[in-house]
């Protein structure tokens, strides 16, 4: 305990020491561009933060270099320039004009923090004050910047927090955008795949929304100000051998209506899934949800390309009762998640389009529900490839906006293949039991 409260310590030490702006390096003009369906209910989500770190040293030449390159790639992807607005019809947009600010980035210094220290540390308490924009919610983007980078200095490296506005991307976005901006850096004089913007080619509905920013916004849903169970967050890494055997063990009864095999994603989820509802102790009764966010792209009609820029994701619900997951075998929970993942098709998005539409709801995390799990991000991201010419990241993390408990942020592993980091946050009780269980664990 001495030794987290040492180290709450040191990172209270981070200190800004200067704030700028970076704007396209060309003239854009005026540019809106309206929010469609798949953007609108993330308005009341907090802004999505990453976190990532590298080592070495000449932190000042870093800076430029980084900042140098955000002028070339927000050329293409000016969005994040930009601001929330309206139009005269209260329906949302993106509004991007030459004469706003830009991208906002923060210089700041932490030097008694190592990079070594922050791969090893496996909670997110200590990463905090390397990302800004905590607790800020995605609606106060009407007023503030869309994207706002920290560089940090460290010991013996650099640290990256970026706070995305989520209602203008999703997370396929936001990593076409960062591996955009470290191609640039590596000496590219061009993004190799620009962002896809019109967004209203995916849905075209005009919704008006009639939001305000709660008085107090971080007392409304974001757990900062408000007394509830206490969380933690902790990083568990999945080696590929540990991978391959959840995968071989869920596979090892095929299902008898000879559909194909589990995947990695459907297999894990599967696991995890069982040994949560483990921890939470729940009674055989109690419902256990499971939630994941998944990419439309592929399953919109007419498809959208991978380099749409925007939300093209969608959550996609199933449950059953505590008991039956944890008295049958691991494939159990998996066939769950793979029969509604394949359910949902392009009539089954159009169909929850058009009921969202009808009676529009804004998503806040309260709503998650009890016993809930609910997946984001993906090991299908190349975040350890994002090399702005230093090297890979040391680490790769989220930020402590947008956790509730049940909330798993899946990620590649830093060892590569097929191994998988899982960041999960859980009231602390079933955390603790979590840590405990060996089979999750895959040591047995």
């Amino acid at each position: 305990m001495a030794a987290e409260t040492g180290k709450k310590e040191e990172m209270a030490k981070v200190k800004i020491t200067s704030k700028s702006h970076v704007k396209p390096g060309k003239i854009v003009g005026r540019k809106e561009c309206q929010l469609v369906t798949f953007d609108l209910p993330y308005l009341a989500f907090y802004y999505n933060q990453k976190l990532l770190f590298y080592k070495g040293g000449e932190f000042e030449e870093k800076v430029e270099k980084l900042k140098d390159g955000l002028r070339v790639v927000l050329e293409e992807f000016y969005q994040l320039g930009g601001k929330l607005g309206k139009d005269e019809e209260g329906v949302f947009r993106v509004d991007y004009d030459d004469d706003m600010d830009g991208v906002e980035v923060l210089e700041a210094i932490a030097e008694g923090v190592s990079v070594d220290e922050l791969a090893a540390d496996e909670g997110t308490s200590s990463l905090k004050d390397l990302i800004p924009y905590n607790g800020v919610l995605n609606l106060e983007g009407l007023h503030r910047p869309l994207l706002s980078v920290q560089l940090t200095k460290l010991k013996g490296g650099l640290a990256m927090g970026c706070a995305f506005n989520h209602s203008i991307l999703d997370g396929t976005s936001t990593w076409h955008f960062m591996s955009s901006w470290a191609q640039i850096c590596r000496g590219s004089n061009s993004v190799s795949v620009p962002p896809f913007l019109e967004r209203t080619k995916a849905r075209n509905t005009r919704v008006k929304l009639d939001l305000s920013l709660p008085p107090n916004p971080l007392a409304s849903s974001n757990g900062d100000a408000k007394v509830g169970p206490q969380l933690r967050e902790k990083l568990f890494r999945f080696s590929e051998a540990a991978i391959d055997k959840i995968k071989s063990k869920v596979n090892s009864n095929p299902p008898s209506d000879g559909s194909k095999q589990f995947s990695t994603f459907q297999s894990l989820a599967g696991h995890i899934w069982q040994h949560v509802t483990q921890a939470r102790n729940l009674k055989p009764e109690d419902y256990s949800v499971f939630t994941v966010f998944a990419d439309c792209r592929k399953r919109v009609d007419p498809p959208m390309p991978e380099c749409y820029f925007g939300n093209l994701i969608q959550a996609i619900f199933t449950v059953t009762a505590a008991g039956l997951l944890l008295v049958n075998p691991p494939e159990f929970g998996a066939s769950m998640v793979k029969k509604a993942i394949e359910a949902h098709n392009a009539k089954a998005i159009d169909e929850r389009n058009k009921e969202w539409e009808a009676a529009p709801k804004i998503f806040q995390f309260k709503d998650a529900g009890v016993n809930c799990l609910a997946v984001g991000s993906s090991p299908r991201f190349k975040v350890y490839d994002v090399d702005f010419g230093w090297g890979k990241p040391e680490g790769v993390r989220s930020g402590s906006n947008n956790r509730f408990d049940g909330m798993v942020y899946l990620y590649q592993g830093k060892s590569g293949g097929r191994s998988i980091d899982v960041e999960i946050t859980l009231e602390a009780g079933a955390l603790e039991m979590l840590e405990k269980d060996k089979e999750f664990l895959m040591e047995v």
